[in-house]
């Protein structure tokens, strides 16, 4: 049967060209986020730019020694975004092969009919669809992975000395991160093609023949309930982004969208007929034939139609919502940097000032890791005069009493005192960068203020000590009756300016991270967007000379193949939209509550960009292999 399956692969070549191709970026995606991640875990730098701990230990946990690497040689920011990155890669990478894969198996009903007419069993037919998916998935995967490794050495240069990973990364052994990626891709080939095998299986030899023109109407119970299923994680996933959430909003808003993805695609071919009728109201009223046989043709194959509008849906759900959600979290940090400050002068860089300026909140900035009982943080924190900085800042506590921050004190934002449940009278154990040991006691719990107040304050005369030759980075400065600040200090700024620079720092900075995020999966998306209609459009070869004998012109064809790709495309991109809107209100929700006149910043030009971009791939990807077929293909080839 491994024969059989391998000689149906080889006669089917362009069948399988895209899954393979589908499969072969999944896992060089994978694999080179596995293979970066590798090298960021495996880079230890210099002793000198780290501190050796030893955690708390408890819960049955010992403690045990934890080197943690200083600002210099940290490595953190690029692995959280390589995890990201992998994360989203793979979840497009399930999407889209077991999509493709379901789709190259259900576009050869017709021969699978046959095989059951001739006495091939259940089994043998889902044995032989299994042995042709595991071997387009083994070339795949070791093609992906193969690539991946050979792109590792570029992608670290790349990432080397940013602002993500300012150290020098070298490649780091590949094997146990290769082997994950195409582990991966294996199984999810092999689980794509098992429910379209079983599908396969279970029909009868009369019943497929009869089918092969023509997808059952219905689709299997198991398919509802886990669409049902997966639809109620997203609503819980909902209504979890809350004001309450804290750092948990966007790690929600980018799970939540790939959840309702999985659902609506699960129900699709029950969702897809009905919101192609609504698209196709004004499109049957205005082009009446073409538009009409279009729409039949979407509703008629529900199943062929979900394959289609699956790539789609997925990438302009998942961008249009991190697209959305990261400029929403870049309005809220413009307003919490405005509500925080109340000095209306901002000085940068290392200014003299005299004290009959005014009242100058001169905060030095220094770090220190913070130990717990299994693991170990390197955390920003700034030594304050309290009587002072709270004129400056909105430092007014939310518990607790800022008087107090004398001696081996420390005062916490809300943010941090919910994640790690810190309560007044706690006392934190930290190690100060020249190794000094210390526990602080948390004497009050201040606004979140990000941009102007780290999440730890301490004494200014404590960070003196453990950081004798720190200088502050802005100093926030009240003026004296009648001082013009602006026109004695070079450096001086209006704080409204110093607010607006800081806000754009945060937007590109989300602007680059958005890139590295959503760069690859946009681009394997697009391979797939285009995979998927390719693949769709060819196995219509028949059916289209069939039509031309029937009276139909290539124009006629080509318009209907136009308004069904774009009809296909409308539906995935109204579904994607409404999941972004979805999540973006309520992440809105979440970061601004309790802030005023906060500015509402949408960016129109990505996410039409995005809706742009697939609505072009899907019609070109449909469009293109149709007109190659009707210049090859003439009437009488009906016959053949």
């Amino acid at each position: 049967m491994f024969y059989l399956s391998r000689q149906t692969v080889s006669r089917h070549r362009s069948l399988y060209a895209g899954s393979f191709v589908a499969l072969a970026v999944g896992v060089f995606l994978l694999g080179l986020a596995a293979t970066a991640t590798a090298a960021t875990i495996a880079y230890r730098g210099p002793l000198a730019d780290s501190i050796t701990v030893t955690t708390l230990g408890g819960n049955d946990t010992a403690p045990t020694q934890v080197r943690v690497p200083t600002s210099a040689a940290d490595t953190s920011g690029l692995q959280v975004v390589l995890s990201m990155v992998g994360t989203i890669s793979g979840f497009i990478t399930i999407f889209v092969i077991a999509s493709t894969f379901a789709f190259a198996v259900a576009s050869r009903r017709r021969e699978i009919g046959l095989l059951r007419l001739v006495g091939a069993t259940p089994r043998q037919v889902r044995r032989m669809i299994l042995g042709e998916a595991f071997v387009v998935a083994l070339v795949a995967a070791l093609t992906g992975a193969v690539l991946a490794e050979l792109a590792t050495p570029l992608l670290l240069r790349k990432a080397s000395y940013t602002e993500l990973a300012p150290v020098k990364l070298e490649p780091a052994s590949p094997w146990v991160p290769l082997a994950i990626a195409v582990g991966i891709g294996l199984l999810v080939a092999m689980l794509g093609a098992r429910s379209a095998a079983r599908r396969a299986g279970r029909v009868g030899p009369i019943d497929a023949l009869r089918e092969a023109a023509l997808e059952p109407p219905r689709i299997g119970p198991v398919r509802i309930v886990f669409g049902l299923l997966f639809m109620a994680g997203s609503i819980t996933l909902l209504t979890l982004i809350r004001p309450s959430t804290g750092e948990g909003v966007m790690p929600l808003a980018m799970f939540t969208p790939m959840l309702l993805v999985i659902a609506l695609t699960l129900l699709a071919p029950l969702v897809v007929p009905w919101i192609s009728r609504l698209w196709a109201l004004p499109l049957t009223a205005w082009t009446r034939v073409s538009g009409s046989l279009a729409r039949s043709n979407v509703v008629a194959a529900p199943r062929r139609s979900a394959s289609l509008a699956a790539p789609i849906l997925a990438i302009s759900a998942v961008a249009g919502s991190m697209v959305l959600s990261l400029s929403f979290a870049a309005d809220s940090a413009e307003a919490t940097i405005r509500d925080s400050l109340r000095a209306p002068i901002v000085v940068t860089g290392d200014a003299k000032l005299d004290a009959s300026l005014g009242t100058v909140d001169a905060g030095v900035p220094l770090q220190f890791v913070r130990i717990d009982q299994d693991s170990a943080e390197l955390e920003d924190a700034e030594g304050i005069d309290p009587a002072i900085a709270a004129r400056t800042r909105n430092l007014t506590p939310l518990s607790g009493d800022l008087d107090k921050l004398t001696g081996n004190t420390v005062a916490i934002s809300k943010e941090m005192s919910s994640l790690e449940h810190y309560k007044i009278g706690d006392e934190v154990p930290v190690t100060f960068l020249d190794k000094t040991a210390a526990k602080l006691r948390i004497v009050a719990i201040v606004p979140d203020a990000f941009g102007v107040t780290p999440s730890f304050l301490i004494p200014l005369e404590l960070a003196h000590k453990y950081a004798p030759t720190a200088e502050p980075e802005r100093r926030f400065i009240l003026p004296a009756p009648g001082v013009d600040v602006l026109g004695t200090v070079d450096s001086a700024v209006p704080a409204a300016d110093w607010e607006a620079a800081q806000a754009e720092g945060v937007r590109k900075g989300n602007q680059f991270g958005l890139i590295m995020l959503l760069g690859p999966a946009a681009f394997y998306s697009a391979i797939a967007i285009a995979n998927t209609l390719l693949m769709g459009s060819l196995q219509r070869r028949h059916e289209f000379i069939t039509s031309r004998l029937l009276g139909a012109t290539p124009a006629q064809i080509r318009r209907m193949v136009l308004w069904e790709s774009s009809l296909v495309g409308a539906v995935a991109l109204s579904l994607g939209t409404a999941i972004t809107v979805t999540v973006g209100i309520l992440i809105r929700h979440a970061m601004t509550s309790g802030m005023a006149d906060v500015a509402v910043t949408v960016p129109w030009g990505v996410l039409l960009g995005i809706a742009g971009l697939c609505l072009t791939l899907a019609v070109g990807s449909a469009l293109a292999p149709t007109t190659y077929i009707l210049r090859r293909s003439q009437p009488s080839a009906a016959v053949e």
